[in-house]
């Protein structure tokens, strides 16, 4: 299923499993069956519903929302091999302790607010009628080092816009690995006929809008003393990449 694709459904039972999958990022099967209450045989319909139209994957009896967002990508740096790729259910971990990684050491309160977006909801995709967010990773040894995340809107006027972050754990950056994660993130949002690419950081972080300018990005706009950082307020700076 492509993000772009806001899901229908065909009945109340095959919606009623999607939600509880979505919301949970992947369940078992025989819980989801318990939970929705169904019988066994409108279960089983609606589940093959769902799977022949590309909602739901079943992994040896584990159900997740079956996203089409690309494969797997190797690269090298000094001495070292990493993969940047779909984040999945399993990284979840080792994806919010990136971000607070990243977050400890700079200030960048959007992907603050995703690290605890994430814990809140326990679960790494969403894709529903109201929203929808991606995750690419950076991985070295199976380790997530980095990440890049999309939020994508799905009411119909903020369809082609998306906000994006960024970042790559202390012990990894300067290696180019936050560009590619954030090319991998850019070529998937333009694939997807997204126009307009978003990111917000703080004034005060000048690493970041750096960052960015040399990458294409353009500032759009100031928001005077949106943050409060310890005593002071701090301007907002708005940055877009544009297609």
């Amino acid at each position: 299923m492509e993000t772009s694709e806001r899901p229908t459904f065909e009945s109340e039972a095959g919606e009623e499993i999607y939600r509880y999958v979505e919301r949970h990022g992947t369940a078992a099967r025989h819980r989801v069956r318990e939970v929705t209450s169904l019988d066994p045989e409108e279960f089983q319909d609606a589940l093959e519903r769902l799977k022949s139209r590309g909602y739901l994957e079943d992994d040896g009896g584990t159900l997740e929302v079956a996203l089409d967002v690309g494969s797997v990508e190797a690269y090298e740096a000094d001495d070292f091999e990493y993969v940047v790729r779909p984040a999945q259910q399993s990284d979840f971990e080792g994806l919010v302790d990136a971000i607070r990684d990243v977050t400890a050491e700079d200030t960048y309160i959007v992907a603050e607010s995703i690290a605890e977006q994430l814990l809140y909801e326990d679960t790494v995709t969403r894709h529903n009628k109201v929203e929808s967010r991606v995750f690419f990773v950076a991985a070295v040894d199976g380790e997530v080092v980095g990440w890049s995340h999309l939020d994508l809107p799905q009411l119909d006027k903020l369809q082609s816009t998306a906000q994006l972050t960024v970042g790559v754990t202390s012990e990894y950056q300067g290696l180019g690995i936050g560009t590619r994660l954030m090319e991998r993130a850019l070529d998937w949002a333009e694939a997807n006929g997204y126009r307009k690419v978003y990111n917000s950081v703080p004034t005060t972080n000048d690493e970041a809008v750096a960052f960015l300018e040399a990458r294409g990005w353009d500032t759009e706009g100031i928001r005077k003393d949106h943050y409060s950082i310890g005593d002071e307020y701090v301007d907002e700076v708005m940055l877009a990449y544009t297609f």
